[in-house]
Parts: structure tokens; C-alpha cells; sequence
């Protein structure tokens, strides 16, 4: 992604464009979205699975 790129989608863009195409079993290939089977981990566990770094 180019410097200062900020990912902050409204609660329509994740439904319209994660959310729905997800439910309909299409394959998502979105780099900054980690996606990971909660059952495996303890929530504790889960803010180290994150792949894209944060900084606000």
C-alpha cells in the first residue's frame, strides 16, 4: 500500500464488500484483512495474529 494509506471502511462498506461476498463462500484476497480460526487461540492471544501494523 503507498505511504498514508488508511484503511477505516463505514459499516456498509464491510458488509457490501467483506461481509456479503464472504457468506456467498466467494474467495476473499484482501492482504490487510488477517483472517484466522478464533477457536484455535485465546482471545489474549489474537491481537499478536494481526499481520498489518497500526499506527494512529
Amino acid at each position: 500500500l503507498p505511504p498514508g494509506f488508511r484503511f477505516h471502511p463505514t459499516d456498509e462498506e464491510h458488509v457490501l464488500h467483506y461481509l456479503c461476498p464472504k457468506c456467498a463462500s466467494h474467495q476473499i484476497v484482501v492482504p490487510i484483512i488477517t483472517e484466522i480460526d478464533l477457536y484455535k487461540y485465546d482471545p489474549w492471544d489474537l491481537p499478536g495474529k494481526i499481520k498489518h501494523t497500526h499506527t494512529d
